[in-house]
């Protein structure tokens, strides 16, 4: 589904705020810097950016940090996520910039309902596109 006009245009915006947060990445190994900002129910925007570590499976990636920005915060509800991944080639298919599985889930988690926003695809995705059978715990 193509994203009307004024949807795209606050998109844009939002994977241009991305960008910029993928400009304070720390990425020393991957040299792969990404930048995603959450937009929370009450409007406010959170940044995030990918923070590696010599211990690789101790970094954490940008979407994560948004995501965590916002709770912290007490957003509880989030509209859109938009991804930036200012180090992927020009001509990086989708797939290259995607959120990896971990964060599907914490979207799934945190933000259900909301808008995903890859900077420069044409059409946002919901997160059941990007995670369709997500593992889930009753809640009591």
């Amino acid at each position: 589904m193509k994203t009307p006009e004024p949807a795209r245009a606050a998109a844009a915006r939002l994977a241009h705020e991305a960008a910029a947060a993928a400009e304070r990445a720390h990425a020393p190994y991957s040299r792969f810097r990404v930048g995603a900002v959450v937009r929370g129910g009450s409007g406010e925007i959170y940044r995030g950016a990918n923070v590696e570590n010599a211990s690789f499976g101790l970094g954490t990636c940008a979407e994560r940090v948004a995501l965590a920005s916002a709770r912290v915060a007490g957003e509880t509800t989030i509209t859109d996520v938009a991804i930036a991944c200012i180090d992927a080639a020009a001509d990086a298919p989708l797939e290259a910039r995607m959120p990896c599985g971990a964060c599907r889930q914490w979207l799934q988690e945190l933000a259900p309902d909301a808008r995903i926003h890859i900077a420069g695809e044409a059409r946002s995705f919901s997160v059941a596109e990007l995670l369709p059978n997500p593992f889930t715990l009753r809640r009591r």
